[in-house]
């Protein structure tokens, strides 16, 4: 595979104790851009959590 298939926005985080809020915001930022779909995964450093 040369290049992704699927188009999607991407934005993401670091060590920020409201990463996943952010990243929501952040996300809806990116709507209707041609996205085809989104996702968010947060982690404690132990667990991953994806909603």
């Amino acid at each position: 595979m040369d290049k992704f298939r699927d188009e999607c926005g991407v934005f993401g985080i670091f060590g920020h104790p409201e990463a996943a809020r952010l990243t929501y915001l952040g996300l809806y930022a990116l709507q209707h851009r041609g996205q085809e779909s989104c996702g968010i995964v947060s982690s404690d450093g132990a667990l991953l959590r994806s909603e």
